[in-house]
């Protein structure tokens, strides 16, 4: 067990002390809902501490800043938290909630960014059932002195993210900004992988559409039409944000750092274009599938209808010499069954040559 101001550690967790500083019952934040939260003086990390002592060191020191990561917080969690840095309550009920759109809003002297993640699900061979993209979501309230992240869903971990930025003292001295700056390029540079694994499928499925063995690909175009309108919704709505964290002024990102969030706007159009050409490519896919199944229905159709007409002589002949009459011509000569076989034969193979002739055969 290790105390820590008003609270203490154990097992993991991190509870708080009651008057007498023995543990009060409730907890207060636990480690697995804490990824991580640490104090960066001058570029440097400077200290791991629980989040209320982390931003009362962060402001001890002129330029610091407290960088808290939290994983799926319930809302007791986030109250614990809005209350340690201030964020205001829609804020923080849009970060408990989830299941939002990628804007950005302030609130006083906080920024809340709200970012879509998209990962890739491997999949051997694009089906009409496939799960091709997977989305989860990542909050940021940004301060002057503090940046507090928060992830659900499928959004992938930070921690690499956290690693390259304290490899790189000098744009960590730019405070919390150069973490926002940091996370939506990771997140923006993920679009670009999913993009480029997404193509593999697009060209896979025109390979088949238009491969000599095709079949009815219609779902699996489906499939892949739904998964791409997931992955727009994801990037398109970022736009906006991104364009106002580089061109308008903000005392909180900096005209410095607005040229960093320039470049992952740059980045981000590259994905919006590339998605717009996937799905024109897709909705060319379907147009082309339905127009191979229509041709293949007339074909079909054609190679019926030739086959009911050859058909059609022999059963008109058996149909005039199948009627109950006891006098009909030829009925008792020696060759009329021969000679009819043989009309029979010969009018089936004219109509068969002339249905190859035209194609329909």
């Amino acid at each position: 067990m290790r105390r820590v101001g008003r609270q203490w550690r154990r097992g993991g967790k991190w509870h708080a002390l009651d008057e007498d500083g023995g543990a009060a019952r409730e907890p207060r934040v636990t480690a697995d809902v804490v990824v991580d939260c640490a104090v960066y003086e001058r570029g440097l990390r400077a200290a791991t501490l629980p989040p209320q002592e982390a931003l009362a060191r962060a402001r001890e020191c002129p330029g610091g800043f407290a960088w808290i990561g939290l994983h799926e917080p319930d809302a007791g969690h986030l109250e614990e938290i809005a209350r340690v840095f201030g964020l205001h309550p829609l804020a923080v009920e849009d970060a408990v909630k989830a299941h939002q759109r990628p804007k950005l809003e302030r609130y006083g002297d906080t920024l809340f960014l709200v970012l879509k993640t998209i990962v890739f699900v491997e999949h051997e061979k694009l089906t009409a059932t496939s799960e091709v993209v997977d989305t989860g979501e990542v909050m940021i309230f940004l301060g002057a002195d503090f940046v507090v992240v928060v992830r659900h869903g499928s959004a992938p971990g930070l921690a690499r993210v956290r690693k390259s930025l304290e490899n790189r003292p000098e744009m960590l001295a730019h405070g919390p900004a150069a973490v926002l700056h940091a996370i939506t390029d990771r997140v923006v540079d993920d679009y670009l992988d999913v993009a480029d694994a997404v193509e593999l499928d697009v060209e896979e499925l025109e390979s088949d559409v238009f491969s000599a063995s095709h079949g009815d690909d219609a779902e699996r175009i489906y499939q892949l039409k739904r998964e791409l309108i997931e992955f727009k919704r994801a990037v398109n709505p970022m736009a906006r944000p991104l364009q106002r964290l580089s061109e308008e002024e903000d005392e909180l990102v900096g005209t410095e750092m607005g040229r960093y969030f320039r470049d992952v706007a740059d980045h981000l159009s590259q994905v919006r274009e590339r998605l717009v050409s996937y799905s024109e490519l897709v909705d060319g896919l379907l147009a082309a599938n339905l127009s191979q199944l229509a041709v293949q229905q007339n074909v079909d159709m054609r190679r019926i209808s030739a086959a009911a007409a050859i058909l059609a002589i022999p059963t008109m002949i058996a149909g005039f010499y199948g009627m109950n009459f006891d006098h009909m011509p030829e009925l008792h000569w020696e060759f009329g069954y021969p000679i009819m076989m043989g009309v029979t034969a010969v009018l089936s193979g004219l109509c068969y040559r002339l249905f190859r002739k035209y194609g329909w055969l």
